[in-house]
C-alpha cells in the first residue's frame, strides 16, 4: 500500500523557479530525474515515486510567459510534488472507510457571458489578420457550490471513457480531480513522447467524416503538432525528433478528438527541470508563438485557470508520465471549478467555439451533478 512520505507545494507568489524546485525536492528522496538520458537507478529502501501536479501558472513562469488573471481558486497551489512509498503493514490494518457525506452540488456560474467567450474569440481571429500569432487556446470557467466530500466525487472522473490521465490528487482545503486523454510529456524507455491533441467533433460517424475532412481542424492541428516538435527540439538529441503518428481520431466519452505522437531522443544531461521548462504550458492549451498565444491569453481571460490546461501525472526512477489537465476540476472548501476552451484560428467560428467549449466539459459536469 503506498503511504504519503513527504510533500512540497509552491505558488506563484512564492518566486524562484518551480521547474529547479520539483528536480531537486524530487532527488532529496531518491527519485533522481537529473540526467533523463542515462539509465535510472532504484534505491529499493527508498521512495517509489510521487505525483507531480503543475498548474497553467506555474507553466507560464517556467516558459518566462505572463501568467494571467488570479486563480480563482487560491486555496490551490501552483505546485505539489507527493513523494510515496510502499507501507505493507498499513495494508493489514486499513479500515473500511466511512460512507461519503450527503452530496449536494449547486447551480454553475460561468465566468463570462456566451457573448463575451465569442467576442474573446473574434479578438484572437483579429489578433491573427494583424500577424500577431498564428493560434491561441482561448479558456473559460465555471464554478458551483456543493456540500459534502468533494474528494470520492471527483475520482469518479477517472472512470470516463478515454481518461489516460484519471486520477485525483489532494491536500489542505483543495482537491483536483482529472479524466484527461492527453499526454504532455512521457519518459519510456529512454525516449520523449508527447501527444497533443486539437480538433473536435460529436462521437458520430458524421462526426468522424467531418473531422477527417475539416481542412481548418488539421490546420489548427499541424499548428500545434509543429510547435511540440519545436519544444522537443530544445532539448533532445540532435535529429531525433520525429512524429511517429499524425491526426489520428480517437474517442474520448463522446467526442472524436485528433491526437498525434511526436518523440524524441533526450539529450546528454537533461534534467525534469529543463523538460518542464520546455514543455510547459503545454502548446495545445496555449498557441503558436507560444510566448505571443500567453500574453494574448492573459489579456483575454478574466479568470485565471487554476487547476486546469497545466500538468498531472506520476514521476519515478527512470520514468515521467505527465497528462495535460484538461477535463479536470478542483475544489476548495465549498466551491467545485472547471475549465474549457479551444484553439482559435482565423477560420473559427464564435459560436461553434463556445459550442465546443461547452461539449468538452458537459460530461465532466454531468458526474460531478451526480448524487
Amino acid at each position: 500500500m503506498l503511504v504519503e512520505r513527504d510533500r512540497c507545494e509552491w505558488t506563484v507568489t512564492d518566486g524562484g523557479d518551480p521547474a529547479e524546485l520539483i528536480e531537486t525536492f524530487l532527488a532529496g528522496h531518491g527519485i533522481d530525474l537529473r540526467d533523463l538520458a542515462r539509465p535510472a537507478r532504484h534505491d529499493p529502501y527508498g521512495a517509489c515515486g510521487a505525483a507531480v501536479f503543475v498548474s497553467a501558472a506555474a507553466g507560464a513562469v517556467m516558459a518566462g510567459g505572463p501568467i494571467g488573471a488570479p486563480t480563482p481558486v487560491p486555496a490551490l497551489p501552483d505546485v505539489a510534488v507527493v513523494v510515496y512509498a510502499h507501507d505493507p503493514h498499513l495494508a493489514a490494518a486499513a479500515r473500511t472507510p466511512a460512507p461519503p457525506a450527503p452530496w449536494r452540488l449547486g447551480d454553475w456560474r460561468e465566468s463570462w457571458t456566451p457573448r463575451q467567450h465569442a467576442d474573446a474569440v473574434q479578438a484572437v481571429r483579429a489578433a491573427i489578420g494583424r500577424g500577431d500569432v498564428y493560434q491561441v487556446n482561448v479558456v473559460g470557467h465555471a464554478a458551483a457550490a456543493y456540500r459534502g466530500d468533494a474528494g470520492p466525487v471527483l475520482s469518479r472522473l477517472a472512470a470516463l471513457p478515454g481518461a489516460r490521465y484519471g486520477g485525483t490528487l489532494r491536500g489542505d482545503g483543495w482537491a483536483v480531480g482529472c479524466a484527461s486523454p492527453e499526454t504532455l510529456i512521457e519518459l519510456r524507455d529512454a525516449r520523449l513522447l508527447t501527444r497533443p491533441i486539437k480538433g473536435t467533433r460529436p462521437a458520430t460517424a458524421a462526426g468522424r467524416r467531418d473531422l477527417l475532412a475539416s481542412a481548418k481542424e488539421r490546420a489548427e492541428h499541424i499548428m500545434i503538432v509543429d510547435l511540440e516538435r519545436n519544444d522537443l527540439a530544445r532539448v533532445a538529441r540532435t535529429g531525433s525528433v520525429r512524429v511517429d503518428e499524425l491526426f489520428a481520431v480517437r474517442r474520448w466519452c463522446d467526442l472524436w478528438q485528433a491526437e498525434s505522437t511526436v518523440s524524441a531522443q533526450p539529450a546528454d544531461g537533461l534534467g525534469l527541470a529543463g523538460l518542464l521548462r520546455a514543455l510547459c504550458p503545454g502548446g495545445s492549451v496555449t498557441g503558436a508563438p507560444k510566448l505571443a498565444a500567453l500574453a494574448h491569453i492573459a489579456a483575454l481571460e478574466p479568470v485565471g485557470r487554476g487547476a486546469g490546461m497545466g500538468a498531472l501525472g506520476w514521476v519515478a526512477p527512470g520514468h515521467v508520465d505527465l497528462g495535460l489537465t484538461i477535463r479536470t476540476a478542483a475544489a476548495d472548501a465549498d466551491r467545485l471549478h472547471v475549465w474549457a476552451g479551444g484553439g482559435i484560428t482565423v477560420d473559427s467560428d464564435p459560436a461553434a467555439e463556445v459550442a465546443e467549449a461547452a461539449a468538452k466539459v458537459a460530461p465532466v459536469r454531468a458526474l460531478l451533478a451526480a448524487g
